[in-house]
């Protein structure tokens, strides 16, 4: 008879941001400190980079040939925290990351 595992609940952090040194200081922040608190953390996970390109006349009226290209990047990160603990939930909330990162927290 084969044994059912337990499902541990885990807490995953997606981060976003424009750049990238931006996002690695900001995955050590957060990364120490969930250790300080005693988590379990798995990752950073580097996820492709999205690409966002846009083509835009250079010229409002004539000369359509002349466009410049513009390029977007969005860097991804992914953060597994194995079971977390109210104390490790509340210091992640009171985190002072700059403004241009993005994060999506979601329980499992």
């Amino acid at each position: 008879m084969a044994k059912k595992e337990e499902i541990q609940p885990k807490l995953r952090l997606r981060v976003k941001s424009y750049d990238h040194k931006l996002i690695d200081n900001s995955i050590k922040q957060i990364i120490d400190t969930a250790v300080r608190n005693g988590a379990e953390v798995v990752g950073p996970i580097p996820l492709p980079t999205q690409f966002k390109k846009y083509t835009v006349n250079r010229s409002t009226f004539v000369h359509k040939n002349h466009r410049e290209q513009f390029e977007l990047r969005v860097h991804n990160r992914l953060i597994d925290i194995m079971n977390p603990n109210q104390k490790i939930i509340e210091s992640l909330s009171e985190l002072n990351l700059p403004s241009g990162v993005d994060i999506e927290i979601k329980m499992k």
